[in-house]
């Protein structure tokens, strides 16, 4: 048997085992909810699917997915520039580090609750989303690019230094290489707090036209189903996003490696 054959092999079987996985709590869950009998309390979830059917061919929906996926996108693609860039400064110039250490250790201290409730006082419910991830993502992003710059081979740099390697050539073939890893983690952990933060912000501050919002709707007139469907929505995004982005990220590991 060769080498690829044994690795499609395993790979079926990691697969099966996981739809095997999904299956069996997908039927716990069906018969927890057969068991209580009321769906108030836990819908089937044949019924959250019939539901969120009905749900995907209203424009209000799409509307609803577009309006927080933007935001708590954007929110972590700014996190992950800023905390990149200033993570890079603190790296080249330890005052910046000194300066920024009590700022992150602050905001990585302080409850995501409290974090949406302060900044409702500064800006609109529209855009709590967006700040919110930036917030929560941004200390990730920042602690991991400045620990994997921090590192970074010295003998590398020295050789670097030896045969008068300039910049450019140094960051694509030393620093980004020895970051990357760091990098990727942070962004895996970033993705999904971003989604849960974000979310919890539109829960509490309740902008119109948001996933947050009908979420904190069907929760007000106890629609079990629509709580779910919308629960159901919400991971899907996020593991979505997630996986785009840690493919991209991927791909360009894999150009960095081949230059």
């Amino acid at each position: 048997m060769t080498r690829s054959t044994t690795r499609n092999s395993k790979s079926s079987r990691t697969t099966l085992i996981r739809i095997g996985s999904v299956a069996f709590w997908l039927l716990v869950w069906e018969v927890a909810a057969r068991a209580i009998g009321e769906e108030i309390i836990l819908v089937s979830p044949v019924e959250v699917l019939v539901n969120l059917s009905h749900m995907i061919v209203t424009a209000s929906f799409w509307k609803a997915v577009w309006f927080s996926f933007i935001r708590i996108a954007g929110g972590f693609f700014l996190a992950t520039l800023v905390g990149t860039v200033l993570a890079a400064a603190s790296y080249v110039a330890s005052p910046v580090r000194i300066l920024l250490s009590p700022l992150v250790r602050t905001i990585k201290a302080i409850p995501v609750a409290s974090f949406i409730i302060l900044v409702l006082l500064w800006i609109s419910s529209k855009n709590l989303s967006i700040c919110i991830s930036f917030l929560m993502v941004f200390p990730i992003i920042y602690t991991n690019v400045l620990e994997g710059l921090d590192a970074t081979s010295h003998e590398l740099i020295e050789m670097a230094d030896l045969f008068c390697i300039g910049m450019p050539k140094r960051i694509t073939s030393i620093y980004l290489s020895q970051v990357m890893p760091f990098f990727r983690s942070a962004c895996s952990l970033g993705l999904g707090l971003a989604w849960k933060s974000g979310i919890a912000a539109e829960v509490i501050g309740i902008p119109v036209g948001s996933m947050g919002e009908n979420l904190y709707q069907a929760k007000v007139f106890l629609a079990t189903a629509d709580l779910f469907s919308w629960t159901l929505v919400i991971v899907l995004v996020s593991v979505l996003f997630e996986h785009l982005v840690l493919a991209l990220i991927d791909r360009a590991v894999t150009a960095l490696e081949r230059v």
